[in-house]
């Protein structure tokens, strides 16, 4: 399942990537890389995690289909936008998607009590993630049946979804997944990620609620985010050092996310001041922030679902082979990140570029992965 996810996840990207080099409206592109790519992802990776992070039992299989749910709704939504299904679709897809949502706000809530001794405290950053997606997509029917809210409702669900959703569930994932990919452990990680949450998720709605009208609730919430943003690029300088982290191809991407959420933030600010327009901010939210979050995080983690347990040699060669050219896709998804936000239609090259060296890292791993086992029939595919 997992798999599947992260595979859908980048296709998702290319889909929206080709959509908006020919010119397609801009809510269905972004519905695509958003709802139809990263949120079942991140849906999956929640439950992944979750279990590890309260040290409690596997999930029912119900649980496991909850990112199917949601990806349906993920493909409903950019084909309701476009016009290709009726009005009505996109009043299905968010109901769907709230309940989906609720159930595993519930399943999270209930393996936080259940924890034996304290549940490491990046759990509790996928329910603020969730507590935020949910809140994000309940407005959509009301502004669906009110067009009069539409403009303040609209911006408040992409900022809570955009920087609340995605950015909590990043923002509580990277202070571990960073030192897993570096083989060394950040002691501060799970003291700092306790105290950056309120302050993370105050943030997130600030900004989202400040978008709609008062923009200096905006200021102060990009202020906090960039706070806890910081933070973390200041502890993996005092902990790494810079140059371990850019000189190898794994961490690269991660840190170029981080680097990027920092960068988006400022260019926020600007544009709150009138300096910059909106639109193309979504662009550069995309390829800037989450294709180097998800490149990067799939580079370590479908090696780990591909081949569960200890360590071994087939899931060091996957890493190793997804993991190529990330120092190189960093740069090019930053570069074309900024290039974007700046409304500059050229940045799609360095994206695309990109997007292209992780595809054929991608397929050159599960070639090589699959051959492999059919060559010494180790195990099923």
């Amino acid at each position: 399942m997992l798999i599947y996810l992260g595979i859908c996840a980048v296709l998702a990207f290319i889909a929206a990537l080709t959509a908006g080099h020919l010119a397609a409206p801009p809510a269905p592109t972004f519905h695509l890389a958003f709802a139809a790519g990263a949120m079942p992802l991140i849906f999956g990776a929640i439950i992944h995690f979750v279990p590890v992070l309260t040290r409690t039992s596997t999930p029912v299989r119900a649980i496991h289909y909850l990112p199917l749910a949601v990806q349906l709704a993920g493909i409903v939504t950019p084909l309701g936008l476009a016009g290709v299904l009726p009005n009505w679709s996109l009043h299905a897809a968010a109901t769907l998607t709230v309940l989906a949502t609720l159930a595993l706000i519930v399943w999270l809530a209930r393996r936080l009590r259940g924890t034996l001794g304290a549940p490491h405290p990046g759990a509790r950053w996928y329910g603020a993630a969730l507590l935020c997606l949910f809140f994000a997509v309940s407005l959509v029917p009301v502004w669906l049946t009110q067009p009069e809210l539409r403009a303040a409702l609209r911006l408040f669900h992409l900022h809570l979804n955009t920087l609340g959703f995605i950015g909590l569930a990043a923002l509580g994932t990277l202070p571990v997944l960073l030192p897993t990919v570096m083989g060394r452990p950040d002691m501060a990680a799970a003291e700092r990620l306790r105290r950056d949450l309120p302050i993370a998720a105050a943030g997130a709605v600030l900004v989202a609620a400040g978008a709609s009208g008062a923009v200096w609730l905006a200021y102060c919430g990009a202020v906090l985010l960039l706070w806890v943003a910081g933070r973390n690029l200041l502890a993996w300088q005092r902990t790494f050092g810079i140059a371990a982290i850019v000189g190898t191809d794994a961490p690269a991407p991660l840190a170029a996310a981080t680097l990027g959420c920092v960068l988006l933030l400022l260019l926020g600010i600007a544009h709150g001041a009138g300096m910059l327009p909106a639109r193309p901010a979504i662009a550069g939210f995309i390829t800037a922030f989450l294709l180097p979050l998800v490149t990067g995080a799939l580079s370590q983690l479908l090696p780990v679902w591909r081949h569960p347990g200890s360590s071994s040699p087939q899931r060091r060669t996957l890493q190793r082979w997804l993991a190529w050219g990330g120092r190189l896709r960093a740069v090019f998804f930053l570069a074309g990140g900024v290039l974007l936000a700046l409304d500059i239609v050229h940045g799609w090259v360095p994206v695309a570029i990109a997007l292209l060296l992780f595809v054929v890292a991608l397929c050159v791993a599960i070639w090589l992965d699959t051959s492999r086992f059919s060559d010494d029939n180790s195990r099923p595919i």
